[in-house]
């Protein structure tokens, strides 16, 4: 499979913190769960993919789709990373073929996007058998555009280059991801129904989400290799 490039907009980063031993329950032991003081996060991110394709062709021939995830923050041998418990979409070739070589665990979802102000999101997956996951809800930037410091919250939730995956035989795979420092803002937003956690097998957080906001970057991701 080719390098991918394509654009992350009108991002939404809603950050739970989280016991710890609670997420381990969730992740492969061959990762660890990473943590800022002393908490690990899980992050519904709701946002578009625009003009995927693979790299070196035009933006034009490019998909573009509403995307839906809950992600956690791992290690493995070391080395940081995003862990996804889901990936809703609505581009069944996208989904397919992401399952298929990239060992993601997309699903396939109706999507509503409408960028407002304030930006609406709703999904409600389909793919048959999987269990339900249902969002709605509105959401926008409340204050102004930052580049997170080293050391910070933001910075630890947002500044990951690459993810893992772990195949059914136990292989960790992974996947490099190229783009600027975010630019965030804070922002606020308005759910009407959320049910990631629960189709993931958690129980809802009783936590307040961290809400940061981005326009977007352009991005280039690797084909999935292996890890070693």
């Amino acid at each position: 499979m080719p390098a991918f490039e394509m654009e992350w907009r009108d991002v939404l980063f809603a950050s739970y913190p989280v016991d710890p031993a609670v997420v381990r329950a969730h992740v492969p032991s061959r990762f660890e769960v990473d943590t800022f003081d002393g908490d690990a996060y899980c992050s519904v991110v709701p946002f578009v993919i625009g003009e995927i394709r693979p790299k070196g062709l035009p933006a034009a021939v490019g998909l573009t789709t509403p995307e839906l995830n809950l992600r956690t923050y791992v290690t493995c041998d070391g080395a940081a990373g995003v862990y996804f418990f889901n990936l809703d979409a609505d581009d069944v070739l996208g989904v397919v073929g992401a399952r298929l070589f990239n060992q993601l665990p997309y699903y396939l979802a109706d999507m509503h996007f409408d960028p407002g102000p304030p930006i609406r999101f709703e999904s409600r997956r389909r793919t048959p058998g999987a269990r339900p996951c249902r969002f709605a809800g509105t959401y926008e930037p409340d204050g102004d555009p930052f580049r997170p410091d080293a050391g910070t919250l933001e910075h630890f939730l947002t500044e990951r280059y690459r993810y893992f995956t772990e195949t059914g035989d136990g292989t960790v795979r992974y996947a490099d991801i190229e783009h600027e420092p975010w630019t965030l803002r804070p922002a606020r937003w308005d759910v009407e129904e959320n049910t990631i956690f629960e189709a993931n097998g958690f129980d809802q957080p009783d936590s307040e989400p961290v809400l940061s906001y981005s326009r977007g970057v352009g991005v280039t991701a690797s084909t999935s290799k292996r890890w070693d």
